[in-house]
């Protein structure tokens, strides 16, 4: 992921802010591939929908009142992940600099209260159905704002011309963490919440995503159990139930990652897993990607590949 540049690309009529520039030039300093952005939007979702307790994830099965509750999470998750100081008048200092914070799920919508006139802001889009966020610096001035409407809060927004020309992005349509819940068919959902049980339905759940990043975020959601990581482990969690399937649960340690990277598959980092079934190397895999477990040749099996107990994975081991 790469920032957007974008930063001289705007109307030629705007003047060049020195102050937009320092703080462009130290968000980018920090999260120079928008990684920290990202994980603090997912965090934020994931804190919203509260899988491990209510089963939810799609945005929209919020309450009015959480979705209201979503740009107060997302300024504090930022904050809190960039260990930005507090501003004078604003959201956060950066660089010495007031910066007020906004978030909408619709893209350059941001509601702008009458105290941030003259202020930087750190407009901030992200749509979990669309697996896509955006993140830009504007100036608050009369000029890129809506006419006042008399509402109570007096709060206006971007003008349609606004948002193409006074938006400095620092990311534009990046990929958020994927929620892969979100992705998957109503058949492998149902399937996957049909058990009462918190543990087949993590068993379930990784029968049905081979091949793909799980978060620990779906897990919770799935498992809607205390200590739910607990359900991927071998003793009596899905490495343990799926292996007489031929699937192995790959984690986020350094052997398991290793094992992702020989056979080409997506490597899991911190609270991910990836599930694969796995083959014994046979003459009719000679093109095929194989890693040895227990002495063996493993490859990612076919569908016409015999299903045989999957070998056991190393202990885990950090990288």
């Amino acid at each position: 992921m790469a920032p957007a540049d974008t930063l001289f690309s705007v109307s030629p009529t705007l003047p060049l802010d020195a102050e937009l520039i320092r703080v462009r030039a130290a968000i980018l300093a920090a999260d120079p591939q928008g990684e920290i952005f990202a994980a603090s939007l997912r965090r934020t979702f994931d804190m919203l929908l509260d899988g491990q307790h209510t089963g939810r994830f799609r945005w929209e099965d919020l309450h009015k009142t959480e979705k209201t509750h979503a740009g107060t999470l997302v300024e504090i998750n930022l904050q809190r992940a960039f260990d930005f100081a507090d501003g004078d008048k604003m959201d956060y200092s950066i660089d010495g600099i007031d910066v007020d914070c906004k978030y909408s799920q619709d893209l350059g919508r941001w509601m702008i209260p009458p105290e941030a006139m003259g202020h930087l802001c750190l407009g901030v889009w992200a749509n979990d159905n669309a697996g896509l966020w955006s993140a830009g610096l504007f100036r608050v001035t009369d000029e890129v704002l809506t006419k006042k409407d008399g509402n109570r809060d007096g709060k206006r927004s971007l003008t349609a011309a606004a948002r193409k020309t006074a938006v400095h992005w620092l990311f534009e349509d990046a990929p958020l963490p994927e929620n892969i819940l979100l992705r998957l068919s109503e058949e492998d959902i149902a399937a996957i919440f049909a058990s009462r049980y918190g543990t087949q339905r993590v068993h379930e759940l990784f029968r049905r995503t081979q091949g793909r990043i799980v978060s620990r975020g779906v897990v919770a959601t799935v498992a809607q159990q205390d200590d739910f990581m607990k359900r991927v482990r071998y003793n009596g969690g899905s490495r343990s139930a799926l292996r007489p399937e031929g699937i192995v649960i790959l984690g986020q340690y350094g052997n398991h990652q290793a094992v992702a990277q020989a056979l080409d598959l997506p490597v899991p980092d911190a609270g991910e897993s990836v599930s694969v079934r796995l083959a014994p190397w046979t003459p009719e895999h000679v093109d095929a990607l194989w890693v040895e477990l227990e002495g063996t040749k493993w490859v990612v099996a076919r569908e016409s590949d015999p299903v045989v107990e999957a070998p056991l994975l190393p202990e885990p081991r950090e990288r």
